[in-house]
């Protein structure tokens, strides 16, 4: 009767052991949440700038212009980048030029510097016009040979007057070549008529050669366009 009694007490306690959960059985692991690759968004594709001008003329290209007996070529033939220059002009550093204009120069009789806007720069063109006809043909007005660079347009800067000179330039400026500022004039025919000058053009100093272009509107009829570089 005692071990029947001894067998039901421990199988009791067996029994409470496991209720309270002291067996030593390990608590079941938390679940572990995995966490998705990440991935990496797609770096967007600049689009390029079109090219205004895709069959734009090397340099030293020419075109030509006119028609009948009076024709002619306009060619750009270079290009140089001045942070400024000085120019002199025997009518303007005169005394009486001077004191007509205000107080004297103070250079006097040298060399006056002529410096652009702040972020700016001087842009010197070289050009051609020659008639290729058997009379005098209408040389191309300056006033319609622009420079374009990413989307700005810049017109050329006169200087004073038909006597003044660059320092560091041989030629002078093309429409006092062709006889009158701003406006065209007449080219006689013939190889030593040739007229070769320079216009100056006030840019941006950042601008890029490879996408800056002259554009000249020879006639009525016919654009030259030319790639710096």
């Amino acid at each position: 009767m005692k071990r029947i009694v001894v067998l039901t007490l421990l199988a009791s306690l067996v029994l409470l052991a496991v209720l309270c959960g002291c067996t030593g059985n390990a608590p079941a692991a938390a679940p572990v949440t995995t966490a998705p690759p990440a991935t990496a968004s797609p770096t967007p594709e600049l689009t390029p700038t079109p090219d205004p001008f895709p069959h734009a003329l090397p340099l030293n290209t020419p075109v030509s212009f006119g028609s009948g007996k009076k024709t002619g070529e306009l060619m750009v033939t270079g290009y140089k980048v001045r942070p400024s220059y000085g120019w002199v002009d025997p009518s303007w550093n005169s005394p009486r030029e001077q004191l007509e204009s205000s107080d004297p120069l103070d250079t006097q009789l040298g060399y006056n510097t002529k410096t652009p806007q702040d972020g700016n720069t001087f842009l010197f063109v070289y050009l051609t016009a020659a008639s290729t006809g058997t009379e005098a043909a209408w040389a191309p007005s300056p006033a319609q040979i622009v420079v374009m660079s990413e989307g700005t347009t810049s017109s050329y800067t006169t200087l004073a007057g038909s006597q003044t000179v660059v320092d560091g330039e041989l030629g002078s400026q093309y429409d006092f070549q062709i006889g009158v500022g701003g406006t065209g004039g007449y080219i006689q025919p013939g190889k030593s008529n040739t007229v070769k000058g320079f216009l100056i053009y006030e840019v941006p100093e950042s601008f890029s050669p490879e996408r800056t272009y002259v554009v000249a509107n020879a006639d009525a009829q016919t654009q030259g366009v030319w790639r710096l570089a």
